[in-house]
């Protein structure tokens, strides 16, 4: 895999996520404020976006197999940054609608998904270190973009914030546009042992555990990303401290994922992908004593991001474990189409529960939803060893090795 290409994707994900995913976080109360909107309301906009997300997530999918990353993700930049401007111009909430509109399009043409499935159709099977490297510096996303765009905001209003992320949108255009539109060419049939796969039933079950993870986790990424900065301030912590508290998230993400890069190797995906769903219910438990201690309150956003970080990069790197790497774009975009749709509710209804019921139940219900995704995780690993077992068995039979 050409460095060129990991660092141009690594240096895009640091921004698309930022100007597009993220930017609710920090502007959304401005919004509002200015707007007249309820929280509930400003968020059903990134809501909208994780609609659009899952309704295209198969067909972007589909393109990127077909014609490489470069093309998807560079259209991708341009509507991110048309996404901004419509968000710069908003009067009214059909605008604001449309402009999230056009910023689901963008996301899904840009952020993870997009680059994993770039670099799958260029390393094929050896694409899992490159998956790894690249959410490095998107990791950090969180920790540059709140921060930066509080102060954009504090200097030149949320509009004029916007005007600058769509700046930087365009920014990634040339990195995009860089990326090689080679495809990684598998061995012929007879040149070395060829993995069979799993029987179709085990397949099924395989991909409903992967899809249930997924939607579990996603969910509770956007929930989080969009109310990070909110729980902390319910909690007690002044709005210059949450931002700077939440931007925690970011470094854990990346420390979790450097790991990931020096380690993640020696470790099967699916075992890793386990241990870090069980890091997640911990996390929430520990943020419900965030309003009596600033230790609690930054372990939990730490942890959390650690967490985040490495189930962003066992999302990507289990399906090159278990489905076939050659049709990697379209096998994760419909599997992975649950899970936007469950992230569009998140954000909305998280929103609902803390205006009702407060930051604490916020946790409550995010600890449930970890639990059953660890549940599932259990599930997977135990479905995957038994499958892999008799094929093992197999090739000892063989004489070929495992």
């Amino acid at each position: 895999m050409p460095r060129r290409t990991v660092f141009s994707l690594a240096v895009s994900q640091l921004i698309c996520w930022g100007v597009s995913f993220y930017l609710i976080g920090v502007f959304g109360s401005r919004i509002g404020a200015e707007m007249g909107w309820s929280a509930t309301l400003v968020h059903s906009g990134l809501s909208v976006a994780l609609v659009v997300m899952g309704l295209i997530s198969l067909p972007t999918g589909w393109l990127i197999d077909r014609f490489g990353g470069g093309p998807v993700m560079a259209a991708g930049s341009l509507l991110s940054a048309a996404g901004c401007l419509g968000l710069a111009r908003v009067d009214g909430l059909t605008g604001y609608y449309a402009a999230w509109v056009c910023l689901g399009l963008a996301m899904r043409a840009t952020l993870y998904e997009a680059a994993f499935a770039a670099l799958a159709r260029i390393g094929g099977p050896m694409a899992r270190r490159p998956i790894a490297q690249v959410t490095l510096l998107g990791g950090l996303s969180s920790s540059v973009f709140w921060p930066l765009g509080y102060a954009l905001a504090e200097a030149f209003g949320w509009r004029g914030a916007l005007i600058c992320y769509a700046a930087l949108a365009l920014a990634t255009l040339p990195l995009h546009l860089s990326l090689p539109r080679t495809r990684h060419a598998a061995p012929p049939q007879g040149a070395g042992r060829r993995r069979a796969g799993p029987p179709a039933g085990h397949a099924r079950s395989l991909a409903l555990l992967y899809g249930v993870i997924m939607m579990l986790t996603t969910a509770l990424s956007a929930a989080m990303a969009a109310h990070m900065i909110g729980l902390l301030s319910e909690f007690g912590l002044a709005a210059a401290l949450a931002v700077t508290v939440s931007a925690l998230r970011g470094i854990g993400q990346t420390l979790g994922r450097l790991l990931e890069v020096l380690f993640g190797n020696r470790i099967d995906p699916i075992d890793l992908n386990l241990v870090a769903t069980l890091l997640l219910p911990v996390c929430f438990i520990v943020g419900l004593a965030a309003g009596i201690s600033l230790v609690a309150a930054a372990s939990f956003v730490l942890v959390y991001g650690a967490a985040n970080g490495v189930i962003t990069i066992t999302g990507g790197t289990m399906p090159l474990r278990l489905f076939d790497p050659a049709a990697y774009g379209a096998s994760v975009g419909a599997l992975r189409s649950p899970a936007f749709l469950a992230a569009a509710v998140a954000p909305f209804a998280f929103a609902a529960v803390l205006e009702r019921w407060g930051a604490e139940a916020v946790l409550v219900v995010s600890t449930a939803l970890a639990i059953v995704a660890v549940a599932a995780s259990v599930a997977l690993r135990v479905s995957a060893r038994r499958i892999a077992a008799p094929a093992s068995r197999a090739d000892t039979a063989s004489g070929q090795r495992p």
